[in-house]
């Protein structure tokens, strides 16, 4: 037993210890972050590395929230920034080895366009293969100036294929009964479970969605190398093209290592120009009387409740439908705040959340506050519901959008089950439904009723549209049934109304709200994105006011002058102890 609780006491002491440790290393971490100001060199070139992990909105909770690491849309609007900061010369990119997904790719593709529209250079290096699913990774990077390759590399910019599981032999072999209904023969996901291979209209779409993708991506290199589709088309369907063959093809502009690319750029930045990442840039913020646009961002699932997570570890969701319909109606309550941008990022999840945050778009409307939806790589289904409603809809050309459709239904298990040995008796009250999502399969009044309900939310889905979009019940039902189309596909069926970046929804909201075009707006987030001081108290308990003197003495202890006083003060105590024999020169000259 003395044994017993030693390990306990021991393991105890173990947990604290480590987190402690945890605790110090963030608190030094933000402490390092916020005290330290390096001064800005004279001519900066930006760098950002494609291969970088990066969602799409900065994160707002966890330990991710103690980091400050941006979004994918924080990247893009530094860099809009920057075109206006004199120091800056020029950016220098690392290419993604893999891809960046094809919506990104394009509106990164434009923001480069713009950033060498104002002047600036731009230099991007890959170290390796590029595209290993689709043309995304050298999309991203088309429009650069100069495009080098590592030597003995290849350049691969495939085309795309989409591939699906099906999972309905595996059903019929241990006896589960998938009873999942879409409504309409476009919505695709219960395809896996229903069927063993695309149906008619899931191959269709598929197809039209991959066409649609890599005809919008091969134009954009066309025009940035300055060659026709179909002769690129025709070299990149060949294959592995060693780099040295690619310069030759114009594919790329020169050969050489990393170390080589950037130095290049750093010369073309002129003297003493340093590398500074984008990720760490602090661009030109325009002053605190500026218009304000607000800025709510939904990205993953749509999820019904709040945001908090269980664990410090993990983010909290994304797209939790009390978190963004409060940040909307906040925002709109902001008498500062003259429009809001609603960033949606999502492959869709729960009407019922979804329902909750169009809702809110709905009130703050009413109040005479205009709301700009931007779609980033996806918006389908739930994401495209709570964007149904906004006054003006922008996406990529490569987004994905639309799914507009419902299913639903369950998995009857008791078949497999029983081939386990394990078997099932009922006692049921209250009606025929009370074990409808039991183990059984639907009997024939529950499997009604349950497409009842679906059919009620299709309908309640449909008619949402068809008042965000002024169309008519059978318009909408007429490019809805589930069906995912792309931007570009999505503009000539009605579902968006224009095609463009994060940016241009910025100039819509400056026009929607009259803001003068030449002034540049200040760009204020809802939900409130946490400052490194404040995710700390949250993780924590530590209050900011402690940790702000923690810096403030952290700020002290770095200055010349301070770090001289206390060596001063320290050698006097130590001669008046005893403990030196030696007295600084400053000292007995006094």
């Amino acid at each position: 037993m003395k044994t017993f609780f030693l390990s306990m006491a021991g393991a105890l002491a173990a947990m604290f210890i480590f987190i402690f440790l945890i605790f110090s290393f963030f608190m030094m971490l933000i402490i390092g972050a916020s005290s330290s100001k390096p001064e800005r060199p004279d001519a900066v070139v930006l760098s950002m590395d494609l291969n970088m992990e990066l969602s799409d909105q900065a994160p707002s909770g966890g330990f991710a929230a103690l980091s400050g690491s941006p979004g994918f849309i924080d990247l893009i609007t530094r860099l809009k920034a920057a075109e206006d900061d004199e120091s800056v010369k020029g950016l220098f990119i690392r290419g993604a080895f893999i891809g960046t997904g094809s919506s990104r790719a394009e509106e990164l593709r434009q923001a480069i366009h713009s950033f060498r529209d104002s002047g600036k250079f731009v230099i991007a290096h890959s170290q390796g293969t590029l595209g290993v699913g689709g043309p995304s990774a050298y999309w991203s990077i088309s429009a650069a100036d100069e495009i080098w390759m590592q030597p003995g590399a290849d350049l691969v910019v495939p085309g795309l294929t989409f591939e699906t599981e099906f999972f309905k032999g595996l059903f019929e072999k241990i006896n589960v009964t998938p009873e999942v209904y879409p409504f309409y023969e476009y919505k695709n996901a219960p395809n896996s479970y229903n069927e063993t291979s695309y149906t008619e209209p899931h191959r269709e779409a598929m197809r039209a969605l991959a066409d649609s993708l890599l005809e919008t991506g091969l134009g954009d290199i066309a025009e940035d190398r300055g060659l026709s589709v179909s002769s690129l088309k025709a070299t990149l369907e060949g294959g592995m093209i060693p780099a040295e063959k690619a310069v030759e093809l114009n594919l790329l502009d020169k050969t050489g290592y990393p170390e080589e690319a950037s130095e290049a750029a750093l010369e073309q930045g002129g003297k003493g120009a340093q590398l500074v990442d984008l990720v760490s840039y602090q661009a030109p913020a325009p002053g605190l009387r500026a218009p304000q646009i607000a800025v709510v961002g939904g990205e993953g699932a749509v999820v019904t409740g709040g945001s908090e997570s269980d664990s410090p570890f993990a983010s909290p969701p994304g797209f939790a439908s009390d978190n963004i319909a409060r940040a909307i109606l906040d925002a709109g309550a902001n008498d500062k705040v003259k429009a809001i941008i609603f960033r949606v990022d999502s492959p869709g999840g729960s009407p019922i959340a979804a329902d909750q945050i169009w809702n809110a778009i709905e009130t703050v409307q009413a109040d005479g506050k205009p709301v700009i939806v931007s779609m980033g790589s996806l918006a389908a289904s739930g994401g495209y519901y709570v964007s149904a409603g906004a006054d003006y809809i922008l996406a990529n050309r490569a987004t994905l959008t639309g799914s507009i459709g419902i299913f639903g239904g369950k998995f009857a298990i008791e078949g497999g089950l029983n081939k386990l040995g394990i078997t099932f008796d009922r006692v049921t009250v209250g009606g025929e439904f009370a074990g409808a999502y039991g183990t059984s399969t639907f009997t024939d009044t529950q499997e009604a009723a349950v497409k009842d309900m679906l059919k009620r939310g299709y309908d309640r889905f449909l008619n949402i549209v068809a008042d965000g979009r002024g169309m008519t019940y059978d318009e909408v039902h007429e490019v809805a049934r589930g069906r995912v189309w792309t931007g570009a596909d999505a503009l000539e069926v009605g579902l968006v109304d224009e095609l463009g970046t994060f940016m241009d929804a910025v100039e819509k909201a400056k026009e929607l709200a009259d803001i003068e075009a030449d002034v540049t707006p200040r760009l204020v987030y809802y939900p409130h994105r946490p400052t490194g001081l404040e995710a700390l108290e949250a993780l924590f308990g530590v209050s900011a006011e402690g940790a702000e003197a923690a810096i403030m003495l952290n700020r002290l202890t770095d200055d010349k002058n301070v770090q001289a006083l206390i060596e001063q003060m320290a050698t006097m105590e130590a001669v008046n102890s005893g403990q030196a024999q030696i007295v600084m020169p400053r000292f007995r000259e006094r």
